[in-house]
């Protein structure tokens, strides 16, 4: 009787198993997204769910309608084939990167089907450039509304989000402590208890000028919370509109990698230059972050010549 019984339930078991496959193979590539990005709701952080959302909403649009159970190499190759050939509408295609994140959202949700594909995406390119010293930066954001943002992101490597979260109760004994960060997800300001990686999470000694630069803040001196009261895209546009004035080709974010190849060019140790930046790994940084100035690259250039 026992084994009959552990038959019949076996039986069932594969029969459950069997409806359930079928029952997925009928949904689209859509809702199998939809379903994987609200089962990581609360889960991942509201800009990684964003993001997916986004990729949702624009990327592979030829691809959502169709049922898993039509999906193979082919068809998703094509699929992919067809995004990297649309014009978005900043007038250009899809970046590598972006590419690559919609391939990699794509992976995951087929993956919990025990679908598995591997489309090709452009490789990433390297950007070919030299960065402005720092004294070109600091001369044109000295003594403006966004130069200790500016000095932050330059001198402490601080990126946007946590100089947006920097508050009065987190500056003490001469150190500054991230201890939350603000993000816009959907156009509105979100407070995160915790930054995007765990090594994010850190505190840095304040130099003596910008502690100036954060006791002449209004929030400082009326014991308000967040040091730096603008909008992202306030500070963005502003320090656009300056480097245009002067000639400079970078961005707000770029700011982190001066202070990345600053601390290559003093011979930082690797340990304490990625304590102070945040990075999880080395690789990071040297790859991603650490790039040369021009002066520094003449320099080098000369003395191979010699």
């Amino acid at each position: 009787i026992m084994s009959r019984v552990c038959l019949l339930l076996r039986i069932s078991s594969i029969c459950s198993q069997l409806k359930g496959k079928r029952e997925a193979a009928n949904i689209t590539v859509g809702r199998a997204i939809d379903d994987y990005i609200a089962s990581k709701d609360g889960v991942l952080s509201p800009t990684t769910i964003a993001g997916y959302q986004k990729i949702r909403r624009n990327n592979l649009q030829t691809l959502m309608p169709v049922p898993l159970s039509q999906l193979n190499e082919r068809v998703v190759q094509s699929a992919f084939n067809t995004e990297a050939k649309r014009i978005t509408r900043r007038g250009t295609p899809p970046s590598p990167k972006t590419l690559s994140d919609v391939r990699g959202l794509f992976y995951a949700v087929m993956g919990q089907y025990d679908l598995h594909f591997s489309p090709t995406v452009p490789a990433k390119r390297k950007r070919m450039r030299n960065l402005p010293e720092p004294p070109a930066i600091y001369g044109v954001v000295r003594d403006t509304a966004i130069e200790l943002p500016c000095m932050l992101a330059m001198w402490l490597s601080f990126t946007m989000s946590e100089i947006r979260g920097l508050r009065v109760c987190d500056i003490k004994d001469g150190m500054a402590t991230i201890n939350q960060v603000i993000v816009d997800v959907d156009g509105l300001a979100v407070t995160k208890a915790a930054a995007k990686e765990y090594e994010r999470n850190r505190s840095l000694s304040v130099p003596p000028y910008i502690m100036r630069l954060i006791e002449r803040t209004e929030a400082w001196q009326h014991g308000e919370a967040y040091l730096v009261p603008l909008s992202g895209q306030a500070i963005y546009k502003r320090f656009k509109r300056l480097c245009n004035k002067a000639n400079l080709e970078i961005t707000f974010h770029d700011l982190r990698h001066i202070n990345a190849s600053v601390m290559l060019q003093l011979h930082v140790p690797d340990k304490y230059a990625m304590a102070c930046g945040g990075w999880k790994t080395d690789a990071t940084m040297k790859r991603v972050y650490q790039e040369t100035f021009s002066k520094e690259r003449e320099r080098v250039d000369r003395m191979i010549d010699d």
